[in-house]
């Protein structure tokens, strides 16, 4: 199956993103074999620094970092697929500016909930960042009338046992990006988090 053609923005409403960036993964993959699905928060303003990119590029770089950290021995987007791990991003727009709007994250997560949708084997969600967080407890609130995870900051949270229906879900923090590099007791936290996820899908 392959990703790209089964999620698309119809008309682009959001006002603060950059609409030239807006990318969804285009991998071909089999949906059945993924077990966990990673949600960072946006894409890279360059399309070339994106997770499945062609050669190198730099969000894959620094999340394939954070897999060797966690023990695995992955070098490429497609080693991360063989461990049945998905990648995608909450809103697939780069941004503006720091913070996303509210409406764009409303706007997003009917996208975001397509995708996840695709996947019938979940075992366990990892929300690297608060819009990934965000954006999902406001799916599962939708869908149940209740948040998964609880506000506060990750540092506080993470470490606790959330699930939703029988899947584990993990708040984290974004492997992706100049910043992982920068703040090592987030990328410490990451792998711990990693970790653990694959423990849980290799049990």
């Amino acid at each position: 199956m392959k990703i790209n053609e089964h999620i698309r923005c119809p008309d682009f409403p959001c006002t603060d993103m950059e609409h030239e960036s807006y990318v969804v993964p285009v991998v071909d993959l089999n949906q059945e074999n993924i077990s966990i699905v990673m949600v960072t928060e946006a894409p890279p303003n360059e399309k070339a620094d994106y997770f499945y990119a062609e050669g190198n590029p730099f969000y894959l770089q620094t999340t394939v970092q954070a897999f060797v950290d966690a023990g695995e021995n992955v070098s490429s987007m497609q080693d991360i697929i063989n461990l049945g791990v998905y990648i995608t991003t909450a809103v697939k727009c780069g941004k503006t500016q720091y913070a996303i709007s509210k409406d764009t994250m409303k706007n997003c997560s009917s996208l975001l909930k397509q995708e996840i949708s695709l996947f019938p084997n979940i075992k366990v969600f990892m929300l690297m960042g608060d819009v990934a967080i965000k954006m999902m407890n406001d799916i599962w609130k939708s869908d149940t009338g209740k948040k998964v995870i609880p506000t506060g900051s990750t540092y506080k949270i993470r470490g606790q046992e959330y699930c939703f229906d029988d899947k584990r879900v993990f708040p984290s923090y974004t492997p992706a990006g100049k910043n992982f590099l920068i703040e090592k007791s987030k990328r410490k936290m990451v792998a711990e988090d990693i970790r653990e996820a694959m423990k849980l899908i290799k049990s």
